[in-house]
């Protein structure tokens, strides 16, 4: 069983309550479809402009995490009712994801729930 963590974004942390992200998580789909079973080894906010996202993954690892996923919202955005890919929250989320992988060791994956479509989940290791 994989432990997976998940890094969310504040812009929308009052807005969800990562219910489809927890969900696609238990149920092996959508990002987290590469797994044949895991489990939350915990879940943490980024605050912008980023300055901690490396420690949170680096603190996940410690705790058991063998992946890190950031949260859709992050790269994608609704539109028309639909996920499409840009308009996220974070500008910056593939120079600090790449970062954390490469002084971690363990891989962050870009995408939970709601992938837009045609996107496969993008990792950096």
């Amino acid at each position: 069983m994989t432990k997976i963590g998940i890094i969310r974004c504040e812009k929308n942390e009052r807005k969800c309550p990562l219910t489809s992200c927890i969900k696609c998580h238990d149920e092996q789909l959508q990002g987290f479809g590469g797994y044949d079973e895991c489990s939350l080894a915990g879940v943490f906010t980024c605050r912008c402009p980023g300055d901690d996202f490396t420690d949170m993954v680096r603190i996940m690892k410690a705790k058991g995490a063998e992946a890190v996923h950031v949260v859709t919202c992050t790269f994608s955005g609704k539109q028309d009712g639909s996920w499409k890919l840009g308009n996220g929250f974070c500008d910056g989320i593939d120079d600090l994801a790449e970062k954390a992988a490469t002084e971690t060791g363990i891989p962050v994956i870009k995408g939970t729930a709601h992938l837009p479509e045609g996107y496969s989940v993008e990792t950096f290791k």
